[in-house]
């Protein structure tokens, strides 16, 4: 029987044992934060402000988190088009930049450090579900991006992983495990390369 990484780093093996069945599905243990009139205010101030590509204004946007709960540090950068799942899990330093069309899908805590980069197209992704099990179970688990890391345009980071200080994912890779500082990470999975 072939295996394969999936993204939640656990093996996929080809033959599954059971067929999922959504109308069992039940994740009421989640519990997102904030009560439903802040995540139904969130949902049309996201939309609004946030992923508007017509706000051209970044303070706009880093005050809009700020009211709803993102600690946010000095001379951040936020471009148009980022959709952010709930601000309230939202961490970032001073002086970080996050790019056009980010996807920051922080069903629990999401924190970008000081002086880091995500490029246009990155996802930070805190979810997954777990296709062993017939009721495709919800998964959850924060990620942390460390001072001076950059996440490259169109790459992936998966639930549960800290990019390290000062690394780098390349564009277009996916990260199923922690990278380390100051490495250089390509592929799908992301695997360091060495510097000429």
């Amino acid at each position: 029987m072939s295996t394969y990484p999936d993204i939640s780093g656990l093996p996929i093996i080809t033959t599954r044992p059971q067929m999922t069945d959504l109308s069992k599905y039940d994740n009421s243990w989640y519990n997102p934060g904030g009560n439903s009139l802040k995540r139904l205010l969130w949902y049309f101030v996201n939309a609004l402000v946030i992923k508007n590509h017509l706000n051209p204004i970044s303070a706009i946007r880093v005050n809009a988190l700020r009211l709803f709960g993102a600690k946010i540090g000095r001379g951040v950068v936020i471009k148009p088009g980022v959709n952010v799942k709930y601000p309230w899990h939202l961490k970032i330093g001073d002086y970080s930049w996050i790019g056009e069309d980010v996807w920051i899908d922080n069903l629990t805590s999401v924190s970008i450090g000081s002086n880091c980069c995500v490029s246009q197209g990155a996802m930070l992704l805190c979810g997954n579900h777990n296709f062993r099990m017939p009721t495709f179970d919800l998964m959850v688990k924060p990620i942390t991006v460390e001072d001076g890391a950059w996440v490259g345009a169109k790459s992936v980071v998966c639930p549960g992983v800290t990019v390290g200080r000062d690394a780098i994912l390349t564009v277009g890779s996916m990260a199923t495990a922690n990278l380390e500082a100051g490495k250089i990470y390509q592929g799908i999975p992301a695997a360091a390369k060495s510097v000429r």
